[in-house]
C-alpha cells in the first residue's frame, strides 16, 4: 500500500501554550544571541534567528519572521493560522510576544501571511527573497521550528523530489525531519532564499500506521504572490510600504 500524506497540522504541539498576558519584556532576558556551534552558517545563523512561534488555542506552529519592502510578515502554513481573513494571532520568540493579523490564506496551497503591526525589537527578520524556480533534487535545505513541546531546533536536510497534491499541484519532498508544532516553517536553500513552507509529514499505512518523520511536505514558495497581501492592506490603510 502506498504511503498517504499527513495532511494535518503538525501544528499542534504536545503542551499546550500558556500566553503571558501582557507584551512588556525585561531587555536583559530578551537577549538573541545565543551560544551556538560556530558551523552554523551565516544563513542558518539568520534563519535561526528570525523563526518564530505561532500561539493557537491548545498549541502552536512555527513560521518565519520576513521583511519585503518595508512590510513586516509571518510565513507559515495555513492550517496553523487557519482563522478568516482579519483574525488576530500572538507571534512569540524568547519573551517577546508581538500581535499579528491574518492577510493571506490559501487552503490549497496552504500557506497563511500574518502582518506584524508592531515590529519586533528583538528578532532581526530575514529578508524576503523567494526562489525564482522550484528547488532542484539534492539542494541543500535548513530550517528552524519548534516541533513538540522542544525549543527552538535547527534542521538540515535535502531535496528528495517531488510528488502532486490534489488542488496545489507540486510539492517538494525533503528528507530531513519534522514533527507536530514544525508546521509552518520556512524552508531555505543555502543562499537564504526561500523555498517552500512545510506543512506534512508523510504517512506509511502498511503494515501498521506509522509516522514517517524524515519524509516532509513542502508547498513551494512559487504558490505565493506577496503582493496580494500588501494590496489587501493598502486598499484600506496608508502604509510606509504601500
Amino acid at each position: 500500500m502506498k504511503n498517504l500524506l499527513l495532511f494535518v497540522a503538525m501544528l499542534m504541539g504536545a503542551t499546550p501554550v500558556e500566553i503571558p498576558q501582557t507584551n512588556t519584556i525585561n531587555e536583559s532576558s530578551a537577549v538573541i544571541v545565543e551560544s551556538v556551534n560556530t558551523s552554523f552558517s551565516k544563513v542558518e545563523l539568520k534563519v535561526r534567528a528570525a523563526a518564530v512561534k505561532v500561539l493557537t488555542n491548545g498549541g502552536h506552529g512555527s513560521g518565519s519572521y520576513l521583511v519585503h519592502k518595508g512590510f513586516h510578515f509571518i510565513l507559515t502554513a495555513q492550517h496553523v493560522a487557519d482563522g478568516s481573513l482579519g483574525s488576530n494571532y500572538t507571534v512569540s520568540k524568547g519573551e517577546e510576544y508581538k500581535q499579528s493579523t491574518l492577510v493571506y490564506s490559501s487552503v490549497e496551497d496552504d500557506i497563511a501571511v500574518l502582518y506584524v503591526t508592531e515590529k519586533f525589537r528583538f528578532v532581526e527578520p530575514m529578508k524576503y527573497k523567494p526562489m525564482k524556480k522550484i528547488a532542484n533534487i539534492s539542494d541543500a535545505i535548513t530550517y528552524s521550528g519548534f516541533p513538540s513541546s522542544h525549543k527552538l531546533m535547527t534542521i538540515r536536510g535535502r531535496v528528495a523530489g517531488y510528488e502532486d497534491k490534489p488542488d496545489s499541484g507540486k510539492q517538494i519532498i525533503l528528507h530531513t525531519y519534522g514533527w507536530f508544532g514544525c508546521s509552518g516553517s520556512v524552508i531555505y536553500n543555502k543562499s537564504g532564499e526561500v523555498m517552500g513552507v512545510l506543512w506534512g509529514v508523510d504517512v506509511e499505512y502498511y503494515p501498521n500506521i506509522a509516522i514517517v518523520e524524515d519524509m516532509i511536505w513542502v508547498v513551494p514558495v512559487q504558490k505565493l504572490d506577496i503582493e496580494k497581501p500588501i494590496k489587501l492592506i493598502c486598499k484600506y490603510n496608508k502604509m510606509k510600504f504601500c
